[in-house]
C-alpha cells in the first residue's frame, strides 16, 4: 500500500515560482490603474450630489422659517437662524428647524448664506473642494441658484 521513494528519485515541492507570482502582481497592477481612477471619479461626483442635497435641505428649512417669522434670515442672522431664535424673531419662530444642526459641506467648509441672493430672497453656496469662490470639477461652486 505504501509507496516507497526510490533513492534516485527527486521529490518536487509544490507552490508558486517567482515568476508566476510577478505576473500576478503585474495583473492586479493593471487592474488597479484601470478601476482607480473611474471610482475617484465617481467619489468626487457623489460629494457634489451631497451638497446640492443639503442645500435643498436648508432650502426647505427656511422656507418654513419664512412661513412663521415671516421673512427669511438675514445675511447677518444666517442659517444659525434655523437653530436658534433670532432676537427680533423669537414670538413668532418655531424652530428648530434642522433635526441635527448645521452640518458642513462635503469637503468641511462652511456654508456661505447671503439674503437677498444674486438672482434671488437669499443664496446657499458651498464654494466646492477648495473652498474659494469660481472653479471648476471638484472644485466649481455649488449654488442653490
Amino acid at each position: 500500500m505504501y509507496s516507497v521513494l526510490k533513492q534516485g528519485a527527486v521529490r518536487r515541492q509544490s507552490g508558486f515560482t517567482l515568476l508566476e507570482l510577478l505576473v500576478v502582481i503585474v495583473i492586479i497592477g493593471l487592474l488597479a490603474a484601470y478601476v482607480g481612477p473611474k471610482y475617484f471619479s465617481q467619489l468626487g461626483k457623489s460629494e457634489a450630489t451631497v451638497a446640492r442635497a443639503q442645500i435643498e435641505a436648508f432650502e426647505k428649512s427656511l422656507d418654513t422659517f419664512r412661513l412663521d417669522v415671516g421673512r427669511y434670515p438675514t445675511t447677518e442672522e444666517g442659517l444659525n437662524a434655523l437653530m436658534t431664535a433670532p432676537q427680533n424673531a423669537s414670538a413668532k419662530w418655531n424652530g428648530p428647524y434642522l433635526k441635527k444642526g448645521i452640518p458642513l459641506d462635503p469637503w468641511g467648509h462652511a456654508y456661505q448664506y447671503r439674503a437677498p441672493g444674486s438672482r434671488s430672497e437669499y443664496e446657499i453656496v458651498s464654494f466646492g473642494k477648495d473652498g474659494q469662490p469660481g472653479g471648476s470639477g471638484e472644485a466649481a461652486d455649488i449654488s442653490s441658484q
